[in-house]
């Protein structure tokens, strides 16, 4: 099995350094590359990246299921592996995922945890163990073979929101889906931003609007209004 890792950034020059740093030294002979897609970014993030041992690429498309999309049509692995860049996997991330593979699952996610004492986020950890449609978005990380990818039909590279949720609900309709019971380390930022239940009025009314048929630029409008992150 060799690993791709794909991480789509924008403005991301404090957190991709660190990551590609930490990815590189926790893999092994099965990564085989980590692939930075830049969505226009105007820091430093590309120098960063690069400097830290990463594959730079600028997608032509900016948002972040079309520069995953874009990412993978670059990886030359067997496996995908999305990470986020504010998101830290646990340091056994090849062999977990390895293990996922070898026992017939298809794709999968780690559970989460957060760069926080705030007992609240550790409520958001305690419900990443459950398998909803709450637990499929991207913060925990999502690792899923070449072939189910291609055979899924990659993220749709026209939504600008919710499109990890998408994405996993159509992929796992022809595919095996593993939850590995480790934590990824997430970063608090937008909790910090915005307040907890800012946070979570926020993406309980984003996905009644999915469920509901909204349209993206409405979902993309009403995030921004709600929330002040990025």
């Amino acid at each position: 099995m060799k690993v791709s890792i794909i991480i789509p950034v924008f403005n991301e020059a404090e957190n991709i350094g660190k990551l590609v740093m930490y990815l590189t030294k926790f893999g092994n002979d099965s990564l085989m590359e980590i692939i930075v897609v830049d969505g226009g970014s105007k820091d430093d993030t590309l120098t960063n990246a690069k400097e830290a041992g990463a594959l730079n690429i600028v997608a032509p498309q900016k948002g972040r299921a079309a520069q995953m999309n874009f990412g993978a049509s670059m990886a030359k692995g067997d496996l995908l592996y999305f990470v986020h860049a504010d998101t830290l996997p646990p340091e056994t991330y090849i062999a977990d995922i390895a293990a996922a593979i070898t026992s017939g699952y298809d794709m999968g996610r780690y559970l989460s945890t957060y760069d926080s004492k705030n007992w609240l986020l550790k409520l958001n950890a305690v419900l990443s163990r459950l398998d909803t449609f709450g637990g499929m978005g991207g913060d925990q990380t999502l690792f899923i073979t070449s072939q189910l990818f291609n055979q899924a039909g990659g993220f749709n590279g026209s939504m600008k929101i919710m499109e990890e949720f998408e994405f996993c609900a159509r992929a796992r309709k022809k595919g095996k889906y593993k939850i590995i019971k480790k934590p990824v380390l997430i970063s608090a930022r937008k909790y910090e931003t915005n307040g907890w239940f800012t946070v979570q009025l926020a993406n309980y009314t984003i996905v009644s609007m999915y469920q509901k048929g909204a349209s993206q630029e409405s979902m993309v409008t009403k995030y921004k209004e709600m929330l002040n992150y990025r």
